[in-house]
């Protein structure tokens, strides 16, 4: 009998050394190279006392369109020490057009009201937003005034804000969207092995998110 409760608690002890020796990425099921990756170089984030995660997006991307609502339920659950950040891409000079669609809308404080009509509008209506007069167009049908919207597209800000978006692309490394990084130090995307879906994303980068917030 004692050498019965000898072997259950060596086995005891054998589990908990070897739980004690994983990492937490490990214990959570999410591995560096397999979950998220690191960025080479750290990239500065704004607030630097909150967590920052920011959505890399292109408008016209029919992924970035299906993963919308679900990040958007997500964004609205966060805690008060993390802020959410996006950043439209530019992977050809035809994109900055979408870009600048996306800064004149955050000058006239109309993102939350409009990002997911406008991917639904693309992607379900078929409705083209390609050019600045497309865009004005369906704006004004959605309350926001044609000048307003073309004055702020047109802006000195607005152009710096989307050359300034281009340049992180190339600074985090992004070659595909949707994809999320956190803290300016990992990025992750459905297209690495234990974030292959959209629920996967979201859970890796809470997991992400508490590792930087102990920090």
């Amino acid at each position: 009998m004692m050498q019965r409760w000898l072997s259950i608690l060596a086995m005891v002890f054998s589990f908990g050394f070897l739980a004690a020796a994983q990492t937490p990425a490990q214990a959570a099921g999410f591995q560096e190279g397999f979950a998220y990756t690191r960025l080479p170089i750290p990239q500065p984030v704004s607030p630097s006392d909150k967590v920052v995660v920011t959505e890399f997006f292109w408008y016209d991307c029919p992924h970035c369109a299906e993963f919308e609502p679900m990040f958007e339920a997500w964004a609205k659950k966060l805690p008060a020490n993390v802020v959410v950040e996006r950043v439209p891409v530019a992977f050809a000079p035809q994109f900055v057009p979408q870009q600048r669609l996306y800064y004149a809308l955050k000058a006239l404080g109309k993102v939350d009201a409009l990002q997911g009509a406008i991917f639904n509008a693309i992607h379900n209506q078929h409705i083209a937003l390609g050019t600045p007069d497309q865009m004005a167009n369906w704006l004004a049908q959605h309350g926001v005034a044609k000048k307003a919207f073309l004055d702020a597209y047109n802006s000195f800000t607005v152009a710096a804000q989307a050359k300034q978006a281009t340049q992180m692309v190339t600074d985090y490394q992004i070659t595909g969207v949707p994809t999320l990084a956190v803290q300016g130090k990992y990025t992750t995307s459905a297209a690495l092995p234990q974030a292959n879906n959209n629920q996967k994303v979201l859970e890796v980068v809470d997991y992400l998110i508490k590792q930087e917030s102990k920090k």
